[in-house]
Formats: C-alpha cells, sequence, structure tokens
C-alpha cells in the first residue's frame, strides 16, 4: 500500500489528527513498532463516539475474559438499544443482572447512569480539563478504577499519551514482543510485576505518542481492533 493510500483510509476512518505524525516518530525510534505500523499502519483508533457508551463497555470488560465481555456486551445492547444513561438509571438492577453482569457491576453501571443523568459527570466539560484531572474525576466514582479511566482517555477523548499499566493484556504482550526475560523461579504477581516496570521504562521513548503504541500492540494481539 502507499504513503498516499494509507493516509486518505486514515482520513476515511477519522484518524486522531496526531496520528499520522506520532506513527512515523515511533517508527523512527523503536523498531519493534516500526514493524507494527508496517502491518497494521491502515488502521487506526477509533471509539464509539459517547463517553456514557465507553464507560459501560470498559465496566463490562473489567477482569473477564475477551470472548465473556463480548457475550455480555452484545446482550446489553439488544436489551437496551439506546444504551443511555436515562434509560440504565431508570432500569432495575435485576434488569441489568439478567445480561449476565454481576450485581456489583450492574450496581456500578446504574450508579454512573445517575451521575450523567443529575450533571455529577460532565464529560462535555472534559475537552478543558487535564488528563489527570479526568483521570481524578473518574476514579471518584465507584466501580470506576485507573485502568477503566484509560479506557476513556484513551478511546473517547483520544488523549496521545495515554500508559494503561494496569492493562495485563498490554504488559505481557509488550514482555513477548521486546523479548524481556523474567526470572522463571519468580511468581506470577513478581513476574507481571517486572514486566510492568520494564514497560513503564522503555515508554518513556514513545512520549507524547504512548497512546498510539499502546494502540499498535493491543491491534496486534487481536483480529479485530478494540473499540470502547
Amino acid at each position: 500500500m502507499s504513503e498516499h493510500d494509507r493516509k486518505r483510509i486514515l482520513k476515511e476512518l477519522h484518524a486522531p489528527p496526531y496520528w499520522t505524525n506520532a506513527c512515523r516518530e515511533l517508527a523512527e525510534r523503536d523498531p519493534v513498532l516500526a514493524g507494527l505500523v508496517e502491518v497494521h499502519g491502515s488502521d487506526v483508533l477509533r471509539g464509539s463516539g459517547d463517553a456514557f457508551r465507553t464507560l459501560v463497555n470498559a465496566i463490562v470488560g473489567q477482569q473477564i475474559s475477551v470472548a465473556a465481555a463480548d457475550g455480555i456486551w452484545k446482550r446489553i445492547t439488544a436489551a437496551f438499544p439506546e444504551l443511555s444513561a436515562n434509560a440504565l438509571a431508570a432500569t432495575s438492577l435485576a434488569d441489568l443482572r439478567a445480561t449476565g453482569l454481576s450485581w456489583r457491576k450492574s450496581e456500578y453501571i446504574q450508579g454512573i447512569a445517575e451521575a450523567f443523568v443529575s450533571g455529577d459527570l460532565d464529560d462535555t466539560m472534559w475537552s478543558e480539563w487535564s488528563d489527570t484531572e479526568i483521570h481524578n474525576q473518574l476514579t471518584g466514582l465507584r466501580g470506576i478504577g485507573p485502568w477503566t479511566a484509560d479506557m476513556v482517555l484513551i478511546f473517547h477523548l483520544q488523549r496521545p499519551d495515554i500508559l494503561p499499566l494496569g492493562d495485563i493484556g498490554l504488559v505481557n504482550a509488550a514482555a513477548n514482543l521486546y523479548e524481556w526475560g523474567i526470572d522463571g523461579a519468580a511468581s506470577n504477581t513478581e513476574k507481571l510485576a517486572t514486566r510492568r516496570e520494564r514497560l513503564s521504562a522503555h515508554a518513556e521513548r514513545w512520549r507524547p505518542w504512548r497512546t498510539v503504541a499502546t494502540w499498535f500492540i493491543w491491534r496486534d494481539l487481536d483480529a479485530e481492533p478494540v473499540i470502547y
């Protein structure tokens, strides 16, 4: 594919304005990412376009397999086609639970829906806020941890320099791609902590495009691009 064709495709997919420049700079700095950009360079970070939908999708995916999350997400979108804060704030926890959600996640989602309805959570203000300010507001809500807040920053707001170190899939994939040997006698917890430290240090060379680097590693993991 020619560079002209790739840029045309990215434009049609509504790539973030920094995307082409970020891909070029990352490829120049990191040979592993250069290979990923070569393979997946005609695709681009995409989100649902709706803050509430992104949050619900991320909560569904917390601490369960991709396949399980996909199944629950399909049932939620079938049961609530509009998937608005108003609709989910007004429904019963039992109806949410019927989609396969745990009681706790049902409570989290309804609480977040109520925060949107009341105005306690107003995504129209986020364009004026820093990454840290948004992260702090979101993690102040029940059910939203650092990983979920990072998904909002990456997929909904498309902030360019987010590194979700709480994403185990990302951490392990990076360790495999960069061949970071870990002491075989270490426990799984110790191995994960070491890989997370290695990724955090390595990712310094990706600034200010850590979101883009993260997306390419995710993209290499899945047959289809992840969208929240």
